[in-house]
């Protein structure tokens, strides 16, 4: 069966930046698993894998613009400690969720604390794969139809 909407895709995959540094990858024997045409994946590398077999070997290379975005600083700002519920249990690298000035407030953005002081505290609002040219290499390890039960979660 080939790679098309409505399938469950299993995929063994190592995932790494331009300087070929691990960023991720699936256990062993524990494939990554999705429904294609779902968006569940990065859209370049979707249609990548359309057309595909189990078996197939994939390596596909994924600018900044065609993934994660280039980083902005405007998501990076510098806030008060006071402002942050739970302050006190704030460490670097720990997600935050808050709402930018003038947004949504029922869709928070996820910020990661960079850096942070006795009164201040460094959030980045950027994915954390912003900027970086990422290559997914790997293998297709299963195609299948989805169930209606998949179908209807999606």
């Amino acid at each position: 069966m080939q790679i098309a909407d409505q399938c469950v895709v299993s995929l063994e995959y190592r995932l790494t930046n331009d300087r070929g540094e691990l960023l991720d990858s699936s256990p062993a024997g524990e494939p990554l698993e999705y429904l294609h045409g779902a968006e569940g994946i990065l859209p370049l590398l979707e249609r990548a894998l359309a057309g595909r077999s189990a078996g197939d070997a994939f390596d596909v290379t994924i600018r900044p613009e065609e993934g994660f975005g280039e980083r902005e600083a405007r998501l990076i700002e510098v806030v008060s400690r006071s402002s942050i519920a739970n302050a006190a249990q704030l460490a670097l690298g720990m997600a935050v969720e808050r709402s930018e000035e003038g947004a949504d407030a029922a869709a928070p953005r996820r910020y990661l604390v960079t850096a942070l002081d006795e009164t201040t505290v460094t959030l980045d609002g950027n994915h954390p794969l912003a900027g970086q040219t990422l290559r997914f290499a790997g293998r297709v390890v299963a195609v299948r139809a989805a169930t209606a039960e998949e179908l209807g979660a999606h």
